[in-house]
């Protein structure tokens, strides 16, 4: 391996300059931090980094829920420019937000109290811009035309949180705040949806679930330009395809998955589907999109075998969710393997399994 005294030596010698030098020792030490805990093949994952992050999300929740009553018994004192007032505090949370952020995200680098900041700015701008923006009395009216705005405006407010601290975790809300705004624009349009499984069932009116999919797979594929420019998972660009694989798996699993559940006799094609999910978790290297299929796994399981023949369909998934927890590379580098013709293999995840030669 390569010591910084022999990048010294390189710098020394001409073969780099200083600049490219200190940008592969940031590479070095950002890889070893992100991977030197975890067994090859392992997803990295990180909600904190030590109990002293847990205390201070524990702080920041008691300050939270400290101001947020505060500005409530605050704005509901008087009676007269309640919305102005709300809007007021609102405005004052955001600085104390973005100053806590600067210090704890950006200066500290702290994980826990990033995504439990991340979730306060979020909050805070919506109750600000519905304040500001949305028509309560048209709200109590069942009346929701007047919500796309205020949510929108909210997820830009986050977009812009995101681009100056890098919060992966705000890629998940700015993809909850894209499906908020463009499922409350199609009940502003069309009604509310009568059953909350029509948000995922094609064939249901409102066209819920087209937008649901579209979304699932535009989250997708941005999910997978943030993975495809950082194929070893080293950056925080893997962290935020992450949040956006667990935002967009549900939303393409349950549509499809739910859709076809609905249909009758479409048991095959829904195994068939889900299959195709398991392969597409299994090439890139995520395993949200197994996680949201389970449940339909295990739907189909009772539905084809039913009572008895169900529990044993289910307790051979069990078997085979632990196979491939356990054998998860090995499989992967195998399947890698068989389909790299197809495969932009330079740009996936590099598998740490070398499967056995195949025999002539």
């Amino acid at each position: 391996m390569m010591s910084r005294d022999d990048l010294r030596a390189a710098v020394a010698a001409g073969v780099v300059d200083e600049a490219q030098a200190a940008s592969l020792v940031a590479l070095a030490d950002s890889r070893r931090g992100a991977r030197e805990n975890l067994a090859p093949g392992d997803e990295p994952f990180e909600l904190f980094k030590g109990f002293n992050e847990i205390f201070i999300v524990v702080g920041l929740v008691i300050l939270g829920t400290g101001y947020l009553t505060f500005a409530g018994i605050s704005t509901g004192l008087g009676q007269d420019n309640i919305f102005q007032r709300a809007i007021g505090y609102a405005l004052v949370g955001a600085v104390i937000l973005w100053a806590l952020s600067e210090y704890f995200v950006r200066r500290r680098r702290m994980v826990a109290p990033a995504i439990t900041l991340s979730i306060f700015w979020a909050g805070n701008a919506l109750i600000g811009l519905s304040a500001y923006l949305a028509e309560p009395f048209m709200v109590a009216q069942e009346d929701l035309t007047s919500l796309p705005l205020p949510l929108a405006a909210t997820t830009v407010a986050i977009f812009v949180y995101w681009l100056r601290f890098r919060v992966p975790f705000a890629m998940a809300l700015i993809a909850l705040g894209a499906f908020a705004v463009a499922l409350m624009w199609a009940a502003a349009r069309n009604g509310t949806p009568g059953n909350p499984a029509d948000i995922f069932l094609l064939s249901a009116d409102g066209g819920f679930a087209w937008i649901t999919l579209g979304l699932g797979v535009a989250f997708f594929v941005a999910a997978m330009a943030f993975d495809m420019s950082d194929p070893h998972r080293v950056t925080r660009r893997a962290a935020n395809g992450f949040w956006l694989h667990i935002i967009a798996a549900p939303a393409l699993v349950n549509t499809i998955a739910l859709t076809l559940l609905a249909g009758g006799g479409m048991n095959f094609a829904l195994a068939l589907v889900l299959g195709v999910f398991a392969v597409i978790a299994i090439v890139i290297d995520r395993r949200s999109f197994l996680i949201a299929a389970v449940g339909y796994c295990v739907t189909l399981a009772f539905t084809v075998f039913g009572g008895e023949g169900g529990g044993l369909a289910i307790l051979l998934l069990g078997i085979v969710l632990l196979l491939l927890g356990a054998f998860w590379e090995r499989i992967r580098a195998r399947l890698l393997r068989t389909l790299a013709p197809i495969l932009p293999l330079s740009k996936l995840p590099p598998s740490s399994a070398q499967p056995p030669p195949s025999r002539a």
